[in-house]
């Protein structure tokens, strides 16, 4: 996933503004919250 990037935006504004991330930080963040590290 080195090479893949993950845009990021608000549901409530889809034509808004994203953030972008790379995809081994974006996989590690969601297997944290998976893992329940993060209250969302």
């Amino acid at each position: 996933m080195n090479d893949v990037v993950v845009p990021v935006r608000d549901s409530k504004a889809p034509h808004g503004p994203a953030l972008y991330f790379d995809g081994a930080s974006w996989t590690a963040f969601i297997g944290q919250l998976k893992a329940g590290h993060h209250r969302i």
